[in-house]
């Protein structure tokens, strides 16, 4: 089960009905924050979620509207008591990015880890999360994300019965462990575990034009969250200058993504009801809702 809340859905400036864009996920009392812009804490309060459990902090770019709100969560965070390292992944110069804003938060009780990522893709595990990063085509170096949540093979207790495993054993072997008996018989996970199960993929994807890349990493997400800066085909013109997008070149992604679900975000100040363009979406990808901040939902497993 993966909840996901998107914490602010605006792009540029916060404003009074509208934070700025930040993601955030939980996964087995681990948090993953997308982004952190000005007013992403008060986001986060508003929705009742706590920071204490951040393990991750993902940053798309280094645009202010994208990282302004990092210090102060920081901050937060070193209040509410915590200790464990953070991890936080983001593109090339984000260590300096970092510890420039740090200036004016010094002193913080746990460790910041940093991964930088080069090239147009990287992946890594952590906390269960299986992120991979994807370059995309902004004014300057962003990437997209997808997060995924794998789902183990049903474990077969007649099979373990049958090679006689030890019932200690079962619960290590569903972990993915490589057992010994006192006998010295090695038992591994495959003996007794069936074939990867569908998991869940969230993508998260802002400051772009449309590229591939977005739709090769986001086919098959059970969730895509993706900017929609105007919703006014008119703006169709100004969204490529400065590399942004329009709802229905959103919606052209997630249809071509073959997404279970479309979310827009990411809006221009000057869009105040994005429902009012919805309809230009909607003719060509059914599945899309309007972002706005605090939408959430929990992600579950779908039974084969």
């Amino acid at each position: 089960m993966l909840d996901v809340c998107l914490l602010g859905c605006g792009g540029m400036m916060p404003l009074p009905y509208r934070y700025l864009t930040s993601l955030m996920l939980r996964f087995n009392g681990s948090s993953l924050l997308i982004d952190c812009g000005e007013a992403t804490q008060m986001a986060m309060k508003r929705k009742g979620w706590s920071p204490k459990p951040i393990d991750i902090m993902c940053f798309t770019h280094y645009h202010a509207d994208h990282i302004s709100g990092l210090p102060g969560m920081l901050l937060t965070l070193g209040n509410a008591e915590r200790t464990e390292p953070l991890l936080m992944i983001g593109p090339k110069g984000l260590e300096r990015v970092v510890r420039s804003l740090l200036v004016i938060a010094p002193e913080l009780p746990f460790e910041l880890e940093f991964h930088e990522i080069n090239g147009n893709e990287e992946e890594l595990e952590t906390h269960g999360y299986h992120i991979k990063a994807f370059r995309v085509n902004h004014n300057v170096t962003c990437y997209g994300y997808s997060v995924r949540i794998e789902r183990a093979g049903k474990f077969n207790a007649e099979r373990a019965k049958e090679l006689q495993i030890p019932l200690p054993f079962w619960n290590r072997l569903q972990k993915g462990e490589v057992c010994t008996g006192d006998d010295g018989r090695v038992f591994t996970p495959d003996l007794v575990m069936g074939d990867k199960r569908r998991g869940l993929k969230v993508t998260y994807t802002t400051d772009t034009r449309p590229t591939a890349s977005i739709v090769e990493n986001a086919a098959d997400s059970d969730l895509f969250i993706c900017e929609g800066m105007y919703g006014e085909p008119d703006k169709l013109e100004k969204a490529k200058e400065h590399k942004h997008m329009t709802f229905s070149e959103a919606a052209e992604l997630a249809k071509k993504a073959e997404v279970k679900e479309l979310w827009l975000t990411h809006y221009s100040p000057s869009l105040q009801d994005p429902r009012e363009f919805l309809h230009f979406a909607k003719e060509i990808f059914p599945a899309v809702k309007a972002g706005k901040d605090g939408r959430t939902v929990i992600l579950d497993y779908v039974e084969e």
